[in-house]
């Protein structure tokens, strides 16, 4: 079965076993030809957000896998994580738990935090920001392949 999310070619060169392989040492088909440039946040974008947006756009950029196309996806994690800490920050004020007429239910927040993880993960992983995604990335970007015994 095919990945239905696959990875852009820069990241499957930087995992890969050599020049235009990827890690199982197939060739890598070069990326559409897009200009390589890391978007501007969107004029909206703003607090907890943008922070994020800060964060991980100089990375990202200096992976060279960014292009202006990105900028929504980009935005919507930032977003999403933004929606994640706020959530966490009224679950630690507020509680995990509400009173309410059916007895004591979990905090609409824990749904709110949960949800919004998940969206965080899944772009996050597109763009190799997952701790997973980091190691393959340095595992790829390691100069020496003496210690590989299938090179």
């Amino acid at each position: 079965m095919a990945n239905p999310n696959p990875e852009p070619a820069p990241l499957k060169l930087l995992k890969g076993r050599g020049e235009g392989r990827d890690s199982g040492g197939r060739p890598v088909k070069p990326d559409p030809g897009f200009r390589r440039v890391a978007p501007e946040p969107p004029f909206w974008l703003e607090g907890e957000a943008l922070d994020e947006w800060q964060r991980v756009v100089p990375e990202l950029a200096r992976l060279d896998i960014l292009k202006e196309g990105d900028a929504a996806t980009l935005a919507t994690y930032c977003e999403m994580w933004q929606t994640f800490v706020e959530a966490t920050a009224t679950l630690k004020r507020e509680g995990m738990f509400i009173d309410a007429r059916q007895g004591t239910l979990a905090h609409p927040a824990v749904a709110i935090q949960r949800n919004a993880a998940r969206e965080v993960r899944g772009i996050a992983a597109h763009f190799g920001l997952t701790p997973s995604a980091e190691q393959a990335l340095a595992r790829g970007a390691a100069d020496d392949d003496e210690g590989n015994p299938f090179d």
